[in-house]
């Protein structure tokens, strides 16, 4: 049996439709499909007004990238590796995941080719409104090897399983899950997830950034590119060291 969602799409689940996310309980009594009926895309594909994430089911605007509740790729059909993994409605067809496997990389690995850097920014802190948390001194950066194609920026909240590759724990005015790095081999992209106080982006050799991204869309990253969130955090992304690259072999 199979059921058809408001938009007209043929499903095999009856909860929530397999092409488009929608919900389907309210459309009426399961309708065998027809013959002719398209197989369902694996990928899905964001609808005119919007689209519910399949993981999540959440409301996202139509053309996201990421789902802003759970973080689901609507590009790739996965989630980021520092979210828990997507239900196996949300690939219809695919197999389940093995229970007993635990957490492991999502997004496909790249080459030890590049690094982020995490640095204070006294700078920036100077231009926030965050008075009631001190700038902490500003010291070496945080090195994070960049190994995955998608990465998440952000804070660790265990109680709802966001573990970022980027964690800015320290800096309380980064949002859990604040923004997403991602690329395509040779560049590199950053997309606010509906941060609290925004991200920002400036070459290091103008003033500082004061206007934020638009949430949802992504920015390429120049080589003189600075990110910036919260109250003093900076994120360089550049080439790894030949050392960099030595260790991470």
């Amino acid at each position: 049996m199979s059921a058809t969602c408001p938009q007209g799409h043929p499903s095999v689940s009856t909860d929530y439709c397999d092409t488009c996310g929608a919900p389907i309980a309210d459309a009426g009594a399961a309708t065998p499909a027809p013959a002719s009926a398209t197989l369902p895309s694996l990928l899905p594909t964001p609808a005119a007004a919007g689209v519910a994430c399949p993981n999540c089911q959440a409301g996202n605007v139509s053309g996201a990238l990421f789902c802003e509740a759970c973080g689901y790729d609507f590009t790739t059909g996965a989630m980021p590796r520092g979210s828990s993994a997507p239900s196996s409605s949300a690939t219809p067809g695919a197999p389940a995941p093995d229970a007993g496997a635990g957490p492991g990389p999502i997004a496909p690995a790249v080459p030890l080719e590049w690094v982020a850097e995490v640095w204070v920014d006294p700078d920036w802190y100077a231009v926030q409104d965050q008075a009631d948390q001190p700038c902490p001194s500003p010291g070496l950066p945080t090195t994070v090897p960049l190994t995955v194609r998608s990465l998440l920026v952000g804070r660790v909240s265990r109680s709802r399983n966001i573990h970022p590759e980027i964690d800015c724990g320290t800096d309380s005015a980064i949002s859990r899950r604040q923004a997403q790095l991602t690329t395509d081999g040779t560049r590199w992209f950053v997309e606010d997830l509906q941060s609290s106080n925004g991200t920002y982006v400036g070459p290091a050799s103008d003033p500082l950034p004061t206007v934020a991204l638009v949430p949802g869309q992504r920015r390429e990253l120049a080589e003189d590119d600075r990110v910036y969130v919260g109250a003093w955090t900076r994120i360089v992304v550049r080439r790894a060291t030949e050392d960099e690259r030595a260790a991470g072999a």
